[in-house]
């Protein structure tokens, strides 16, 4: 395998399957069969996941709330997302626990960096809810942040686009994608990979980012295994 331990970061939106809001079930049990996959081949895997689908703060502040409390509700919507992806992954027949950066015990164990990494040596999925525990930050920082402290390989962020373009592609059909590209190279030409927090952090550490299709079966065993899928961001 190409690499031993990984940081999957997703976002909330990415559970709504075809609904408008909220979690699908099926998008969910189709998540967990790729990360058994990966699992199953050795592979010890840590999940960041947003919040969107249920809140988000910073849409909760354009609208007149306040930022500090809608960004709490925003690290709340996590963890109902982790809890929902943990069960999602135990059905599947993985052990998994779920740490929070906000203190909520009889649902999550607080996050501790020893222990997180000691239930990945045991083959354990750790899913990390509740954000950075601070406001102002988003999930993509949080996603660096512990992909950093618990020494992941790369941070793979799974997307429903096939890696990063020189425009929205949905919205531009002569754009074009970008097999590789570096975090300098990023910033030139102003994409949109993750927040510029995340991304700052994410090269001043050199750790790898790659960009790839979550919703295709397959292709998460692909980019562990080491083939061209999606954007690879590094050097």
């Amino acid at each position: 395998m190409e690499y031993k331990r990984i940081l999957l970061k997703l976002s909330g939106e990415a559970l709504m399957g075809e609904r408008s809001y909220g979690i699908d079930p099926e998008r969910l049990a189709e998540y967990a069969k790729e990360i058994k996959k990966v699992v199953d081949l050795g592979v010890q895997v840590a999940i960041v996941i947003g919040g969107g689908n249920i809140f988000r703060g910073i849409a909760g502040a354009s609208k007149g709330m306040d930022r500090v409390q809608g960004d709490h509700m925003g690290m709340l919507a996590t963890v109902i997302n982790g809890l929902a992806l943990q069960g999602a992954i135990e059905d599947a027949g993985l052990p998994t626990r779920l740490q929070s950066a906000i203190h909520i015990n009889e649902v999550a164990e607080p996050f501790i960096r020893r222990r997180a990494i000691r239930h990945l040596e045991k083959g354990r999925v750790v899913i990390f809810g509740g954000g950075t525990g601070n406001p102002y930050f988003t999930t993509d920082s949080a996603a660096v942040l512990r992909a950093i402290e618990i020494e992941a390989d790369v941070i793979l962020k799974g997307t429903r686009v096939d890696g990063i373009y020189t425009a929205d592609p949905e919205k531009h059909k002569d754009a074009t994608k970008f097999d590789y590209i570096s975090f300098e190279d990023v910033l030139k030409k102003g994409l949109k990979v993750m927040d510029t927090t995340a991304f700052t952090l994410s090269q001043e550490n050199e750790l790898p980012i790659i960009v790839f299709d979550m919703n295709t079966k397959g292709n998460l065993v692909k980019v562990i295994s080491g083939e061209n899928i999606g954007t690879t961001v590094n050097l």
